[in-house]
């Protein structure tokens, strides 16, 4: 049973993943901007995170989707929530009202403040899905169990 919630977790965060990063791919000033409005950066790391968050999304989204190095990849995207929780946290504390980007977009939202208590929820269920892969990566239909195989010791002679 372990097994196939395992395979509900990678499925469902990596879907997450894939679609996020799929939807700021296109447009990579909107990310930059997105991650900008934040105000948590230096001005010099702004365009460098903004551009490569979307293909670092899509990367962690894809090999979990796979099954493929499920530990490393779900330990990557605990980080990222906990990084994407401080900032809205961060952002909702003080007062910033800003979309949280996401799923693209971003930039000033007057709603925001009502949406930062899901945006936070919903990226700590996915935080602990992904913690449970980093605790047990071992699921159904994974590319690691084809590649990184155990083979029985031999017996004593």
């Amino acid at each position: 049973m372990r097994e196939w919630v395992g395979l509900l977790a990678r499925v469902v965060v990596g879907g997450v993943w894939i679609v996020a990063g799929a939807l700021k791919l296109p447009d990579p000033a909107q990310s930059v901007n997105a991650v900008r409005a934040y105000q948590l950066l230096p001005g010099e790391l702004v365009q460098p995170v903004g551009q490569l968050l979307p293909v670092l999304e899509i990367v962690i989204g894809l090999c979990l989707v796979l099954g493929l190095l499920t530990r490393w990849m779900a330990a990557a995207s605990a980080v990222l929530f906990v990084l994407f929780i401080i900032g809205i946290a961060s952002a909702w504390a003080r007062g910033i009202t800003i979309d949280c980007g996401c799923f693209g977009g971003g930039g000033y939202d007057p709603d925001a403040a009502d949406k930062y208590p899901w945006e936070i929820a919903r990226d700590a269920a996915l935080l602990l899905a992904s913690l449970f892969l980093v605790w047990k990566p071992s699921t159904r239909l994974a590319l690691d169990s084809l590649l990184f195989r155990r083979t029985p010791e031999p017996q004593g002679t």
